[in-house]
């Protein structure tokens, strides 16, 4: 089995005039965590969309599991989970009846989406929780039952997108602590943040767009290095020298 769980290639996508992505490859690894960041605008969630299936792109190809998304986006899809930055719950379903849920979409029957929900949410800390409607939650708790309900399709790859926005360092952490987890039991994730400190922490690589073309791919040690000394450099400086720190919408 390749080590390449995922293999993306000359990825372009247009929007009338705007070329969203142009021209963007990269890999990610079995068990790896892959950082993708970039400024607003620069065309992350154009590439999750293309990778996750829900956009075609104009050109290039993507093969996740072996499998392309092109031909066998069914297989894909079987392959992989999304935890998107909105939040996507039923705020007066409790929060077991949200994963059970979205457990039965991914295809679960009743009795393994019930045990798949408690096992997903002791995951993420909230299972004497369980019975509570969503909508009395804290920001982090709803996040984390957001994560537990990408992770009901049982993936072998999940697309985190900002899983961490505007939580609570306890919270933060707990997630931190779970995606860490997910891959040392064999997960691939794809993750995109604007705390630079989180993918310092979290990634093995990193990938940096801008303008959707991917500028710079290395390990956190390697960017860094591109501009002084890796002990001394943060994430936040190699990101502030390539993609320049002027405003963006």
């Amino acid at each position: 089995m390749t080590e390449e769980f995922l293999v993306a290639k000359d990825l372009r996508k247009r929007f009338g005039d705007v070329p969203a992505v142009d021209g963007v490859s990269f890999t990610i690894r079995r068990q790896e965590i892959f950082g993708l960041l970039g400024p607003n605008g620069a065309g992350k969630t154009t590439i999750i969309r293309m990778l996750s299936t829900t956009l075609e792109p104009d050109a290039g190809g993507i093969e996740i599991g072996g499998r392309s998304v092109a031909e066998d986006s069914v297989g894909v899809r079987a392959l992989i989970g999304v935890c998107p930055q909105e939040l996507a719950l039923y705020p007066e379903l409790s929060a077991r009846d949200n994963l059970v849920f979205f457990g039965r979409m991914a295809g679960l029957g009743s009795r393994q989406a019930k045990e798949a929900a408690a096992e997903n949410l002791e995951l993420v800390g909230l299972l004497d929780r369980a019975k509570d409607a969503v909508r009395k939650f804290s920001g982090g708790m709803k996040r984390r039952v957001n994560l537990a309900a990408a992770l009901m399709s049982r993936p072998h790859l999940l697309f985190l997108d900002e899983p961490t926005v505007g939580i609570d360092p306890q919270s933060r952490n707990h997630i931190f602590e779970t995606i860490l987890r997910l891959r040392s039991e064999g997960m691939s994730v794809l993750y995109t943040t604007h705390y630079m400190e989180e993918a310092d922490r979290l990634c093995s690589r990193i990938g940096v767009i801008d303008h959707g073309r991917l500028i710079s791919l290395g390990t956190p040690a390697e960017l860094k290095s591109a501009i002084g000394p890796p002990d001394e450099v943060t994430l936040e400086q190699v990101f502030l020298n390539l993609t320049g720190r002027n405003l963006r919408d």
